[in-house]
């Protein structure tokens, strides 16, 4: 690897940014691709990008297709991460389940009452205010949001930053008549098609009703996202 791409490389893996060095076997020609840009000297097709970066968002090192030579892309990411908003009884559920599934879990809630060591042991939490959290914290491919707290003043400016964001999974809880207004409220505030990338009601429908159980559906569906099922 030239020195060049093993300094950005570096880099990255330092900042926690996901990364594919894509190798062509028979000359050593190679490319840095990320989710919004890529480097060196190897050119890669429309189609490879798209297949090397969702190779990135599941993590799935392979063999890459090519008519000019035997590709092969080596991914270099961390754990996922669930920034979920609001520290409420499906989030009790929702943290250590996803902890467990190898999530790196972070917990948004300005309610400093709920937002407590007794409530979520063992749980990263931040009181500042959604937008400023998400912002903060950086939300990249690798990175689910889901917002619980029903209350559009909490979520609403979360749903802005993630929509705006390459996170691979933006849910919100609420029914159907809840979403239709919040659609509502975010066309108005300019995100246009992109909110149709919210996953609402969140969570597949498992037909539980109880915190816990919610918690198992929304977890279910962010995997079958991450891992591209339908």
């Amino acid at each position: 690897m030239k020195a060049e791409l093993f300094d950005q490389l570096v880099a990255d893996r330092g900042a926690k940014r996901a990364v594919a060095v894509v190798t062509r076997l028979e000359d050593g020609l190679q490319a840095l691709v990320r989710d919004d840009a890529v480097a060196g000297d190897l050119a890669l097709t429309a189609e490879q990008l798209d297949e090397t970066r969702q190779r990135l968002r599941t993590d799935r090192s392979g063999a890459l297709a090519s008519a000019d030579g035997a590709l092969f892309v080596r991914c270099h990411v961390g754990a996922p991460r669930l920034v979920v908003i609001g520290a409420v009884h499906v989030t009790q559920a929702l943290a250590p389940m996803a902890a467990i599934a190898g999530f790196e879990v972070v917990v948004v809630d300005p309610r400093r009452a709920f937002a407590t060591p007794e409530r979520l042991p063992g749980v990263s939490m931040t009181t500042e205010w959604p937008d400023e959290a998400l912002e903060r914290i950086g939300i990249d491919a690798q990175t689910a949001v889901v917002t619980l707290t029903h209350d559009p003043k909490l979520d609403d400016p979360a749903l802005v930053v993630a929509l705006q964001s390459p996170a691979f999974y933006i849910g919100s809880l609420g029914s159907t008549r809840t979403h239709a207004k919040r659609v509502e409220r975010l066309t108005e505030a300019g995100l246009g098609e992109a909110v149709g990338r919210i996953h609402a009601p969140v969570g597949l429908d498992l037909g539980g009703r109880s915190p816990a159980e919610i918690a198992v559906a929304i977890l279910a569906q962010v995997i079958q996202t991450r891992h591209g099922r339908r």
